[in-house]
Parts: C-alpha cells; sequence; structure tokens
C-alpha cells in the first residue's frame, strides 16, 4: 500500500509543471503511441508523453495528421496509458485532440474531451489554435478537464498554410502569437506547445506566461521541449527535419537484426536444439 501512495505521489501533474516553470526546471515531452514504447519512456524518467496525432504519419503512414480520428487517438491512448500504469506511473499522458474534434462548437469539444477523459485515465488533452478556440478551452477547463494548448505551426492546419515553413517570422503575425499565447492562458490552458516558432519570439513568449511553454523547433528558450519518439530514434531514413537531435540509428540497427534473422532462417540455424522443445 505504502508503494502505491509513494507511485501516485511522485506522478508529474499540472501543478507539477508549473513548480518547474518556477524553479527553472526543464520539461521534457516525448511522444509515444503504444504499450511498449510507453513504458520505455516512464521507465527513463520522461515528464510527460503526449499521445499525439502525428500518430497519423508515423504509425498509420498518412501524409499528415488530419485523417486519424478520435477512435483512433483514444485506441493509442489506451496502449499508452496501461504503459506507463505498468512501471514507474511517474510521466503525465496528454492526448492530442484530432481534426474536426473540437473545432465545430465548443459543446462538441467538450463532449468529445470528456468521451477521451473517461475511455481511459490520461491527464489531460490537447488543442491546436488560439482566440478562435478560447471559449472551447474555457468550456472544456471549467468542467476539470486540464488543456494543452498549441500555437506556431500548427500541422491540424497545413492545408490553410501550404507548408511546413517556420510560423511568425513576420511582425504582425508574431504580435497576434502573443497575444494568442496570452489568450490560451487566460483561457484556463496549464502550458502551450510553440511549433517552429523563431527562438527569439518564443522566449519572448514564455517570459510573458505564467504556464510553461513546450518547445519544437522554437528554440531553447521555452520551459520544455517535446520530440516525436520516431524522430530521436532514427527509425525514419528519410526524416530530418532541423529541429530534431538524432540520437539513434535504429533503422540501420533494426534492418541488420532483420536481416539477420532472415539469414538464420533460411540457412537453417535458427532455432537451435537450445531453443527448441
Amino acid at each position: 500500500m505504502e508503494s502505491t501512495v509513494q507511485q501516485k505521489a511522485a506522478h508529474v501533474t499540472t501543478r507539477r509543471l508549473l513548480d518547474m516553470k518556477s524553479k527553472g526546471e526543464k520539461i521534457s515531452v516525448l511522444t509515444a503511441y503504444d504499450y511498449t514504447m510507453a513504458r520505455i519512456l516512464d521507465r527513463a524518467g520522461i515528464d510527460v508523453i503526449l499521445v499525439g496525432d502525428s500518430a497519423s504519419n508515423v504509425f498509420s503512414g498518412h501524409n499528415t495528421t488530419l485523417p486519424i480520428t478520435i477512435e483512433e487517438m483514444i485506441y493509442h491512448a489506451k496502449a499508452v496509458v496501461r504503459g506507463v500504469q505498468a512501471e514507474t506511473g511517474r510521466s503525465m499522458v496528454v492526448i492530442d485532440m484530432p481534426f474536426m474534434s473540437y473545432q465545430l462548437s465548443s459543446e462538441e469539444a467538450l463532449r468529445n474531451a470528456g468521451k477521451i477523459m473517461k475511455e481511459h485515465e490520461c491527464d489531460a488533452v490537447k488543442l491546436e489554435g488560439g482566440r478562435l478556440i478560447a471559449e472551447t478551452i474555457k468550456r472544456i477547463t471549467d468542467v476539470g478537464i486540464p488543456v494543452m494548448g498549441h500555437l506556431g505551426l500548427m500541422p491540424q492546419s497545413i492545408y490553410k498554410y501550404g507548408s511546413y515553413k517556420v510560423r511568425a517570422q513576420e511582425e504582425r503575425e508574431a504580435e497576434q502569437l502573443l497575444e494568442d499565447a496570452r489568450i490560451v492562458e487566460e483561457s484556463g490552458a496549464f502550458a502551450v506547445v510553440l511549433e517552429k516558432i523563431p527562438s527569439k519570439l518564443a522566449a519572448e513568449v514564455t517570459r510573458s506566461l505564467t504556464i510553461p511553454t513546450i518547445g519544437i523547433g522554437a528554440g531553447a528558450g521555452c520551459d520544455g521541449q517535446v520530440l516525436v519518439v520516431n524522430d530521436i530514434l532514427g527509425l525514419d531514413r528519410e526524416f530530418h527535419p532541423r529541429f530534431v537531435r538524432q540520437y539513434a540509428d535504429l533503422s540501420t540497427v533494426i534492418g541488420n537484426v532483420v536481416g539477420q534473422y532472415v539469414r538464420d532462417v533460411k540457412d537453417g540455424v535458427f532455432p537451435s536444439s537450445d531453443e527448441s522443445y
């Protein structure tokens, strides 16, 4: 019983993230989409696991994040939460609300956020947008569901942008982003992701907010950093954006391992007598 209490006490919460910002302690965030990876990330000490709609790209092979459904997000979220609970239980789990699950109205957004939270024991949901979804953020947080915001390059609006280039480089858009960040905070969000914006602007946003900022391609001035776990592991040979630091080349490692397995099977050296019953 004591170990269970200690495990729950160690769990990262929205309050803990605010404390980390106030103390200048950086926040580490990575994506995960399955049970096994969630266990590994939690065991390694990651603060927050984001069940990103990037699963649409890296897990399902779509060109954008738009096709993934709320049911698919819930499927991934359930697996990730079980993975965290199977390990230390420390990592916070945040779920992306997918395209068109919150844009139509604040009422539908609330229903879908509630559905996500009721289907599993995640900690929060994440929404893209600023002033246009301020009412939605407030509506969801008012019923007790924590919301993480997302500004800058917003992948769910990629067809509007027409490219994945850096956002808010012009003064007018930079001023609007800064104002949107304040609105997101005032609406009740506990943190905000800043994606692909100039590092100087990201640092300014970070200083202007009391809630933490989590950067991705936004420089070192943010309160934390998030990357897609597949990218840092080097699982995709073709994808090497500037903002990603690749810590391993698992695409090559896995390819070599599978190649050796194929050869062993073809040559009849697997399984050996020690590997047979």
